[in-house]
């Protein structure tokens, strides 16, 4: 593992620093090291998944790790390819966020993650999948992706930050979205409930932090599913504010629960496709959609003295 050669995935225009700046720190890093390395830049993100093949491709025929220099979306895209080719799999965090480098205890810091990796070991670490697309963090239907969709194009316009996130949030909100009427497949159970947003969610750090119990708490082949009720625009509002203060769990009509796999299908049958979210990405998928653990563990790249974080 020590000489393994790293092809990094780096996409341009990911996260909040400058690309060059994080470039030039990883550069700098694993040629002090004399470690072997390629970067691989991504300028045009409609080309992040052929890049991240290429890199799992020379990764895979030179016994190397791809890794992923980015947010979200970045990660997501070469775990795609890692994960399906039992390839080892390092991150470079550079999202606005960060959950899944922040349960890992891996930096946001360029040159510091550079150097964890140079003398990480190998953790298999549970993936979640939605009708086979990986995700790191979280997925989910409804006004979540719809909300996700606003950030981004309020981001374009005003620039990478929480505080413009929260201000997309607020927007989507007050513009009165409509619940969704849906089928839920869950242990063999069916259920139909009527709910703004179905979110999955995959991450220990994030979960606690908007204040769900251990019962949900993922992991050990598990997922955790929060369903928001139709609620006026002052009670979504209200359930906003109590997630920010990691009371969401205790909230009334809010239903959770952990699971492994479950299914789910719109009432009306002339719905054949929703919009999906995962890891911050917006898709369309053909229903029905099913939400389950991957079956393989991705083989992560975790720096040996790296401290998870806390809620």
């Amino acid at each position: 593992m020590p000489d393994a050669p790293l092809y990094i995935v780096l996409n341009a225009g990911s996260g909040r620093s400058d690309s060059r700046t994080a470039s030039d720190a990883i550069e700098s890093v694993l040629s002090a090291a004399g470690r072997a390395h390629e970067i691989l830049r991504v300028d045009d993100a409609a080309r992040l998944r052929e890049i991240a093949t290429e890199a799992v491709a020379k990764a895979q025929r030179n016994d190397g790790v791809a890794v992923a220099a980015g947010g979200d979306g970045t990660l997501n895209a070469v775990a795609q390819v890692a994960l399906s080719s039992r390839c080892r799999f390092g991150v470079i965090p550079q999202g606005t966020f960060n959950y899944f480098g922040r349960t890992h205890g891996i930096s946001s810091d360029a040159a510091e993650a550079t150097r964890g990796l140079l003398t990480a070991r190998v953790l298999p670490v549970q993936v979640g999948m939605v009708n086979g697309n990986v995700f790191l963090v979280n997925a989910s239907l409804g006004l979540y992706p719809q909300l996700l969709e606003d950030r981004e194009h309020q981001k374009v316009r005003h620039g990478r930050s929480r505080w413009v996130a929260a201000w997309a949030g607020l927007a989507t909100v007050f513009r009165d979205y409509q619940p969704m009427l849906i089928k839920l497949d869950h242990e063999g159970r069916k259920h139909e409930l009527r709910t703004l947003t179905l979110f999955v969610g995959n991450n220990r750090l994030q979960l606690e932090q908007i204040g769900l119990d251990e019962s949900v708490v993922v992991e050990d082949g598990k997922l955790a599913a929060i369903v928001l009720p139709p609620v006026s625009t002052a009670t979504l509002l209200g359930l906003a504010a109590r997630g920010a203060m990691g009371k969401l769990g205790q909230a009334r009509g809010v239903r959770h629960f952990a699971f492994s796999s479950i299914t789910v299908t719109p009432s009306s049958r002339a719905v054949n496709r929703v919009k999906i979210a995962t890891d911050g990405e917006i898709r369309w998928m053909r229903t029905p959609i099913e939400f389950s653990v991957a079956p393989e563990p991705l083989l992560l790249l975790k720096p040996i003295d790296a401290v998870p974080e806390e809620a």
